[in-house]
């Protein structure tokens, strides 16, 4: 029983997909198999191209396992990959590989060679080697399709809450702490300056209310265990008031002074509190981070 697709973001588009491929494979009594690429199709094709990435590949893994896949299977795609027929595709990774018995797909579901592959045509292939197909509609409310491009929209443009509607969770992004220029600690504020992945989706310049979770699999000795969630006030920009040029993701992490640093955190968006701006004065700016903290602890506590 496999189910494929690129899978990023796993929203609840691709949760649909998942609950038809574990139902299903459930009842035939075999497992159920998420087939996903990596590196991302487009930046093979189009080098270049690479869209804002919404989960990274251990992210991906948790939640399929979390909605019942049996096998995460990372298929790396390559231009041998990408050069593949659609009946070479099928014959090699569905049949030879994987040996499927059904196939569930989205039904805009494309694949082989400059996709000129189609669920009709996987269809007849799957006739010819004896597996059925199943072609799921994306599901969506108020007329819009709960898509990746869709959610890298809403982030890009700051709408965090409508990236959350689509994913079913709020959007995050992963990062280690790095050092920063100290100006957050001097104002009485110190942040965790979280470096993301390349390609990672950042949401727009602003202020937001968050989750700050320190991911990891050992201790921080005498500080905070793996595990340890905070609320958060989060910056993204270049600290216009300091005339800054290198966009940050910096996030004043609540009633803790853990030293961070050099840990593996997820930041989990939940609201987006104010814009980006520059103030006339120090005095200025620590009067509206103080409303942000303030927001944030009213947004999160609801």
């Amino acid at each position: 029983m496999v189910t494929i697709g690129v899978f990023d973001g796993v929203h609840r588009g691709h949760a649909q997909l998942v609950h038809a491929a574990t139902a299903a494979a459930q009842q035939r009594g075999v497992p159920s198999v998420l087939m996903t690429f990596d590196p991302h199709p487009a930046e093979v094709v189009r080098p270049g191209s690479h869209p804002p990435q919404l989960t990274t590949l251990t992210r991906r893994a948790e939640l399929a396992e979390a909605m019942g896949i049996d096998v995460f299977c990372v298929m790396p795609f390559t231009p041998v990959l990408a050069a593949q027929s659609p009946k070479d595709f099928v014959h090699e990774v569905l049949v030879e590989r994987l040996h499927a018995s059904e196939v569930v797909v989205g039904d805009n579901f494309t694949y082989g060679k400059k996709a000129a592959g189609t669920v009709d045509k996987l269809r007849e292939s799957g006739a010819r080697f004896g597996f059925e197909v199943q072609a799921i509609s994306l599901f969506g409310e108020h007329a819009v399709t709960f898509s990746s491009t869709y959610i890298r929209s809403c982030v890009a443009a700051g709408d965090v809450e409508s990236a959350a509607e689509a994913l079913g969770r709020p959007h995050r992004v992963e990062g280690v702490v790095v050092r920063g220029d100290g100006r957050g600690r001097q104002l009485g504020y110190p942040t965790a300056n979280v470096a993301p992945p390349m390609h990672s989706a950042i949401p727009a310049d602003g202020v937001y209310a968050a989750w700050f979770t320190v991911l990891g699999a050992g201790p921080v000795v005498g500080q905070v265990e793996p595990g340890a969630r905070y609320q958060a006030a989060v910056s993204v920009g270049t600290n216009p008031t300091f005339s800054g040029r290198t966009r940050t993701v910096e996030a004043f992490v609540l009633d803790t002074s853990a030293d961070l640093y050099g840990q593996h955190v997820a930041v989990d968006f939940v609201a987006h509190i104010r814009p980006m701006v520059a103030f006339d004065s120090i005095d200025d700016l620590l009067a509206e981070m103080a409303k942000d903290v303030e927001k944030t602890r009213r947004v999160l506590g609801e």
